[in-house]
């Protein structure tokens, strides 16, 4: 397909309801960017997740409630976030995909080459995984109905040379963990061979309070393709973030989330002890990527410059 026929291709789409209106003009930006090529150092750990600027994504829930000028494009991610922040790893959370076409992800994978940059991890945020108990329902319909739409993402992963899926257990019985440990046995399986690794995040409905539950649940399964995601800041309180990372932060190999919820004048994070998580992450070998989510109040674009820099005066 020429870029006539891929420009002409989704401007029916975009008539059509299919894709929002910023992808489009994206694509008519192309040829402008230029962006700064990589450079060495402290940065070159440093990713940037796309749910940092979620409010700007148009999705599903969101179409309609975001002013066009506000609007974010994932095709324009790439080269805004090497522009900006000279960072060149990515995260493409699920939502934000506009379509999952295949003219779309090739126009993708093009504009991560272009900029530079690699897709670290797609964290799989979709209905699927909370409908029910998702892959952890005792139903092996709804929980089959699951995996099916995790395994979409891994393919995804892999077409945009990617390195893992983040995929949620649902609703985790700890007392029940073996419809769980089945599905993510099917899931690694399947990532296995293409290369992809399946992580678990601490959240709410696993790790948040007892990170020991989601440690277990990595071993249990088993396998070298299933691992960790640490978040520094999806933890009940200081006790539990310290004695979590230092669980989690073995089990981990691709990417880490270095949170960011509220900053100084200085531009420190003021919420919990940033330098401490990082100085754990290093002390237990992590060698992996520290992707950004600002999920303050304030600003993202200040918000993830923030925490940016807080890494990488750490690293």
């Amino acid at each position: 397909m020429d870029r006539r026929d891929f420009l002409v291709r989704w401007g029916q789409a975009a008539a059509a309801g299919l894709m929002g209106g910023t992808d489009l003009a994206a694509l008519a930006r192309r040829r402008r960017r230029v962006v700064h090529h990589y450079v060495p150092g402290p940065r070159s750990r440093i990713g940037v997740s796309t749910w940092s600027f979620h409010r700007f994504f148009v999705t599903a829930k969101t179409k309609g409630t975001i002013p066009y000028n506000q609007q974010l494009a994932l095709l324009d991610f790439p080269g805004m976030i090497a522009e900006r922040y000279k960072v060149h790893n990515l995260e493409f959370a699920a939502p934000h995909f506009a379509s999952t076409e295949a003219a779309y992800v090739t126009e993708l994978r093009n504009q991560l080459v272009r900029a530079h940059s690699t897709l670290v991890n797609i964290p799989v945020d979709i209905d699927e995984l909370w409908t029910g108990g998702g892959l952890s329902d005792p139903n092996p319909v709804i929980r089959n109905a699951a995996i099916g739409e995790v395994k979409k993402w891994i393919d995804m992963a892999h077409t945009l040379r990617g390195r893992s899926v983040r995929a949620d257990p649902g609703k985790f019985d700890p007392q029940n963990p073996a419809p769980t440990v089945e599905s993510y046995r099917q899931l690694v399986a399947y990532g296995k061979p293409l290369g992809i690794f399946v992580l678990i995040e601490n959240h709410a409905g696993i790790g948040y309070q007892f990170p020991d539950e989601l440690a277990n649940l990595i071993k249990r399964v088993g396998s070298p393709y299933l691992r960790a995601l640490p978040d520094f800041g999806n933890f009940l309180d200081e006790t539990t973030r310290l004695r979590g990372l230092r669980l989690l932060f073995p089990l981990a190999i691709s990417v880490c989330h270095a949170k960011g919820l509220k900053f100084d004048a200085q531009g420190q994070e003021t919420q919990f002890d940033f330098g401490e998580c990082v100085a754990i992450s290093r002390q237990l070998g992590f060698k992996g990527i520290y992707s950004v989510e600002f999920e303050g109040p304030d600003d993202p674009y200040a918000g993830v410059e923030n925490v940016v820099n807080e890494l990488a005066k750490y690293l």
